[in-house]
């Protein structure tokens, strides 16, 4: 009898050693989340890690940062850092694990335009994200830091990226900036490059570090109730970022089927995979957020001071070292 106690006491414990962690993820289906969640869900990469999914995907840009508050989500892995920083702010139950979008933009006028700079966009009309949004702040943040131009020395004018490359089809608007993918897609559209968004920024801060465009955020209960969850969650981010960036023909064959993109398109986007995602959390990183918020809180795009316990190095850390 006591031995098959014994037995049975080593079974319970072996099963509960191989039990999958629940965990609940949350992200946007449009933008960039949507190309990193397909491959993310198709690559079956959280599920690599020990854990046991519920992908939760909503059709607002902003769904994630509020489920998160109701934990109707465990984690969002591509929450616009404007909306993190706020709810930091406004003292919401949530950690900055990683940073997972790069704001790349292309600054462009359409060939044979006399604006051949970024300093000859004063006076004229500018397309660029609409106001409020952390690409127009790094933007206007850049254009005044680097070449003097403030906001009033312009006309910006707001809209989606569809909505941008008609604007500089038409003629609305002088130049525009442009994401890489949307340059892709439009090769008819003949363009000269201005600028470059993350170029500008390293010489703006001085520095290599990237900015940031969106982060993945961790509920703070589920973050102290589930710490190697986190860990895993994190580790599974940093795998299929890099599966993105060196297995290029799979990731495409992945958005082809999951996005319904063509074949072309997908391709094109896929090539494009380390100008748009990240995975990191180091110091750098820190300090880009950091630098990020003391610019948006300067421009109006945020009030108040983003706190320093918002941003959490340990699951990276502990992701990164072999598991």
């Amino acid at each position: 009898m006591t031995r098959f106690l014994l037995a049975l006491a080593i079974a319970c414990s072996a099963a509960a050693a191989d039990a999958q962690e629940k965990i609940k993820v949350g992200y946007w289906t449009s933008g960039f989340s949507v190309g990193f969640g397909a491959v993310l869900e198709a690559g079956k990469f959280v599920e690599q890690q020990g854990l046991d999914p519920e992908f939760i995907r909503f059709a607002d840009v902003n769904g994630p940062s509020k489920a998160i508050l109701t934990q109707s989500i465990d984690v969002a892995f591509a929450a616009a850092v404007t909306g993190a920083f706020t709810l930091g702010i406004q003292g919401a139950p949530i950690e900055i694990v990683l940073a997972s979008q790069i704001a790349e933009a292309t600054f462009v006028a359409k060939d044979g335009s006399p604006i051949k700079s970024l300093a000859d966009i004063k006076g004229k009309k500018l397309g660029l994200s609409p106001v409020g949004s952390a690409t127009y702040a790094i933007a206007a943040a850049v254009l005044e830091k680097n070449f003097g131009l403030k906001p009033a020395d312009y006309t910006p004018i707001g809209g989606n990226e569809g909505q941008l490359v008609s604007f500089l089809q038409r003629g609305d608007v002088d130049a525009a900036s442009l994401r890489a993918v949307t340059i892709a897609s439009v090769p008819e559209l003949k363009l000269q490059v201005l600028g470059r968004l993350v170029e500008e920024w390293k010489k703006m801060t001085r520095s290599d570090a990237l900015p940031i465009l969106a982060a993945t955020i961790v509920h703070t209960r589920y973050a102290r109730a589930h710490p190697e969850a986190t860990v895993k969650f994190v580790r599974a981010m940093l795998a299929a970022t890099r599966f993105g960036r060196e297995q290029t023909d799979k990731a495409a064959d992945m958005l082809r089927h999951a996005s319904n993109l063509d074949a072309k398109d997908a391709t094109s986007y896929a090539r494009l995979w380390d100008q748009i995602y990240i995975a990191s959390m180091e110091a750098a990183d820190v300090a880009a957020f950091k630098a990020m918020a003391d610019i948006f809180r300067a421009g109006g795009t945020i009030e108040g001071e983003v706190p320093a316990s918002l941003f959490v190095t340990g699951p990276y850390e502990s992701a990164k070292r072999a598991p």
